[in-house]
């Protein structure tokens, strides 16, 4: 059948002009090949920038590199660890991977299945071709096991035959700048030339808009409330910061970085401890300078400098620059902005205890608990925790495990699920030390019982009875009902402490699907594998 040319003959174009539009536009519209003569399309890198992610920092960082890439001429995508195979490595063949730590060297949560398929001795697939580099982010505060996580990985992939074309870079907490360089090495080890970005790669690289951890929002504090009770051991606050004027929102999940100051008396204490002179200029982590006194209150990290750490004679000099920048804190938010316009609520601990006859108060907690006045602000900024995200599907039920502090985002989920009507059903493992002093939010959570919006409150306080009970001790005695909310499609979601608590219930939780769901431990192994890829078991964890 003959083509009916698609510019006429009459048409203001010469013969050839005429003759190639209407190839090329035959070729588009048939989703065919170029028109002959035209250049080729050239062929794109392919790059696989692929994160296990715990906060969401490596997944942030990993979107925007991919970006970048992009616009340096990558066909570059970003990607979880739990959405790939090795395959997928040896399909992309350049790969670029950011994993951050958590616990005691941990693998993030959506590493783990990935981690264990490289791993299993004599049938790892082999990933000769492979091209790689691993960026590790950590906290130097960890001790032995700082980017742990990064390095098993680093090693791993060596081992299974991929090449490493830039050696592993290990952030402690202020990570930027080694990322900005490590990827430029990348980039320039798989280009073979120093890549220079597109106007629009530069443009996004450069400017940061909104309020962020760079440039956070001058917030009020208009809330600072105890939560627990006479004869608690602890100091529970309840703190909320005006959003007003902010143009600022969150989703509930998210973390909440709040700038903070040390304590004038804790560096007061370390100034008299090394008899320096309060009012010496120093520099700044960020450039300038300004008095010791004010530098140690506003800019650096001052734990760990009293007693026998001032008979070592440092100087001035040397003492500053073996500090840290002090960094802005991140919590998990205790409300739902669909129950509090233009508010945002946090549930935090006061840490305050004597050790070697030193008083010792968390930079963070006390300066909320203390220090900070109402109707003062501080910097806040939004950190989103993209793991940690209700169901989309309303009628999914929902299992929620955070004692302590660990209460915060399940606060914040109830307020969200109530302020949607969202039909599905509500389970709440809450535990502390004592029911009648440390049940916090005690009157909301008892109300959404009341109203059955709560569908299950299990309470587990360790210190009311002789035997200690926490909350996987309920969890396993309510284990028929779990598993079955578990078949039903159940989202789990954990939030607390990391070291003991977390891993407890994981391993309760494991128990239930052998006990209660028949299957053996590889099985049950599996199976909450399964429900981690499917976004149905989530951590908040620190």
């Amino acid at each position: 059948m003959k083509s009916v040319p698609l510019i006429p003959e009459n048409a203001p174009f010469s013969a050839e002009q005429r003759a190639w539009l209407n190839g090329f536009l035959a070729g588009v519209l048939n989703r065919g090949a170029a028109p002959a003569g035209a250049a080729p399309t050239e062929s794109k890198q392919p790059l696989l920038i692929a994160f296990g992610s715990q906060s969401g920092n490596a997944e942030s960082l990993a979107k925007r590199l991919a970006r970048e890439a992009s616009g340096r001429g990558f066909a570059a995508r970003a990607a979880g660890l739990d959405s790939l195979q090795p395959a997928d490595l040896i399909k992309d063949k350049n790969v670029l991977l950011i994993t951050s730590t958590w616990g005691e060297g941990d693998m993030p949560d959506n590493a783990v299945s990935f981690w264990d398929s490289i791993n299993q001795n004599g049938s790892s697939p082999k990933l000769d071709g492979v091209q790689f580099s691993v960026l590790a982010l950590g906290d130097k505060n960890y001790g032995d096991t700082f980017c742990l996580a990064g390095k098993k990985l680093d090693t791993r992939l060596e081992e299974l035959g991929a090449k490493r074309i830039a050696d592993r870079v290990d952030c402690d907490v202020e990570f930027d700048a080694l990322a900005k360089k490590w990827s430029a090495t990348a980039f320039t080890a798989l280009t073979g030339a120093v890549a220079a970005p597109s106007a629009a790669a530069a443009e996004e690289e450069e400017v940061e808009t909104g309020y962020t951890k760079k440039n956070p929002f001058p917030a009020k504090l208009i809330c600072n409330l105890p939560l627990n009770s006479r004869g608690s051991s602890k100091d529970t606050r309840h703190i909320g910061f005006s959003l007003a004027g902010s143009g600022l929102t969150y989703e509930v999940g998210d973390a909440l970085g709040v700038h903070v100051q040390n304590c004038p008396e804790v560096v007061d204490a370390v100034i008299a401890a090394h008899a320096f002179d309060s009012q010496a200029l120093v520099p700044l982590p960020d450039g300038g300078t300004a008095p010791l006194r004010e530098a140690l209150i506003k800019h650096y990290e001052v734990r760990g400098f009293f007693g026998k750490a001032a008979e070592t004679g440092i100087t001035l000099t040397s003492f500053i620059e073996n500090l840290r920048k002090l960094q802005p804190r991140l919590y998990s938010i205790a409300s739902s902005i669909k129950a509090h316009a233009d508010e945002v609520h946090l549930c935090i601990a006061a840490v305050r205890y004597s050790s070697d006859g030193v008083v010792h108060k968390g930079v963070a907690s006390t300066f909320l608990a203390d220090r900070l006045p109402l109707e003062e602000t501080t910097g806040i900024y939004f950190h989103a925790a993209n793991h940690f995200r209700l169901p989309t599907d309303l009628t999914k039920p929902v299992i929620m495990v955070g004692p302590g502090t660990g209460i915060a985002p399940f606060r914040a989920f109830l307020e969200e699920r109530e302020a949607t009507k969202a039909p599905g059903k509500n389970w709440l493992f809450f535990g502390d030390q004592k029911r009648a002093s440390d049940f916090l939010y005690h009157d909301q959570i008892i109300e959404w019982v009341q109203k059955g919006h709560l569908t299950r409150l299990d309470t587990a306080f360790s210190r009311d009875q002789e035997e200690k009970i926490y909350v996987q001790t309920r969890m396993l005695q309510a284990a028929s009902e779990l598993w079955q909310w578990l078949e039903e499609g159940a989202h789990f979601y954990v939030c607390g402490d990391a070291k003991r608590m977390a891993k407890d219930v994981d391993d309760a939780l494991h128990s239930i699907i052998q006990t209660a769901g028949g299957k053996s431990p590889e099985d049950a192994a599996a199976y909450v594998n399964q429900m981690k890829k499917e976004k149905r078991y989530a951590r908040d964890v620190y």
